[in-house]
Protein backbone atom coordinates (compact mmCIF):
# COMPACT_ATOMS: atom_id res chain seq x y z
CA UNK A 1 0.00 0.00 0.00
CA UNK A 2 1.46 3.35 -0.94
CA UNK A 3 2.41 5.20 2.26
CA UNK A 4 0.03 8.26 1.44
CA UNK A 5 -3.10 6.00 0.69
CA UNK A 6 -2.44 4.49 4.50
CA UNK A 7 -2.52 8.29 6.03
CA UNK A 8 -5.80 9.20 4.42
CA UNK A 9 -7.08 5.73 5.48
CA UNK A 10 -5.51 6.34 9.56
CA UNK A 11 -7.02 9.86 9.57
CA UNK A 12 -10.20 8.57 7.99
CA UNK A 13 -10.05 5.93 10.75
CA UNK A 14 -9.26 7.82 13.32
CA UNK A 15 -12.24 10.80 12.57
CA UNK A 16 -15.11 8.28 12.09
CA UNK A 17 -13.76 7.15 16.14
CA UNK A 18 -14.19 10.63 17.12
CA UNK A 19 -17.59 11.01 15.63
CA UNK A 20 -18.62 7.59 17.30
CA UNK A 21 -17.18 8.21 20.94
CA UNK A 22 -17.36 12.03 21.12
CA UNK A 23 -21.05 12.41 19.33
CA UNK A 24 -22.58 9.45 19.93
CA UNK A 25 -22.77 8.36 16.79
CA UNK A 26 -23.23 4.81 14.92
CA UNK A 27 -20.42 4.00 13.36
CA UNK A 28 -22.66 3.70 9.88
CA UNK A 29 -23.75 7.17 10.51
CA UNK A 30 -20.19 8.34 11.36
CA UNK A 31 -19.07 7.19 7.70
CA UNK A 32 -22.00 8.89 6.21
CA UNK A 33 -21.17 11.84 7.48
CA UNK A 34 -17.78 11.50 6.68
CA UNK A 35 -17.72 10.03 3.45
CA UNK A 36 -20.56 12.66 2.07
CA UNK A 37 -18.95 15.78 3.45
CA UNK A 38 -16.67 17.76 1.30
CA UNK A 39 -14.02 17.47 3.60
CA UNK A 40 -13.52 13.84 2.49
CA UNK A 41 -12.81 14.85 -0.80
CA UNK A 42 -10.55 17.15 -0.35
CA UNK A 43 -8.77 14.65 2.20
CA UNK A 44 -8.74 11.75 -0.34
CA UNK A 45 -6.96 14.49 -3.05
CA UNK A 46 -3.45 14.05 -3.11
CA UNK A 47 -2.56 17.45 -4.04
CA UNK A 48 -4.15 19.14 -0.81
CA UNK A 49 -1.61 17.67 1.36
CA UNK A 50 -4.69 17.28 4.29
CA UNK A 51 -4.24 14.20 4.97
CA UNK A 52 -0.48 15.24 6.54
CA UNK A 53 -2.51 16.91 8.78
CA UNK A 54 -3.03 15.29 12.16
CA UNK A 55 -6.36 13.62 12.68
CA UNK A 56 -7.94 15.74 15.46
CA UNK A 57 -7.37 18.72 13.06
CA UNK A 58 -9.05 17.30 10.27
CA UNK A 59 -12.27 16.23 12.45
CA UNK A 60 -12.02 19.80 13.38
CA UNK A 61 -12.63 21.02 10.00
CA UNK A 62 -15.06 18.28 9.15
CA UNK A 63 -17.75 19.96 12.65
CA UNK A 64 -16.94 23.54 11.24
CA UNK A 65 -17.93 22.01 7.50
CA UNK A 66 -21.21 20.76 9.24
CA UNK A 67 -21.98 23.28 11.16
CA UNK A 68 -21.36 25.66 8.67
CA UNK A 69 -22.69 23.52 5.39
CA UNK A 70 -19.43 24.09 3.14
CA UNK A 71 -15.68 23.31 4.03
CA UNK A 72 -13.43 26.11 4.95
CA UNK A 73 -10.17 25.38 5.72
CA UNK A 74 -8.31 29.14 7.22
CA UNK A 75 -4.56 29.62 6.56
CA UNK A 76 -2.43 31.20 8.98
Amino acid sequence: MDKVKALIEGVTQDIIAYLVEEDNLSIEQAMDLLYNSELFAKLSNKETGLYRESSAYVAELLRDELTNGKFSQIEV
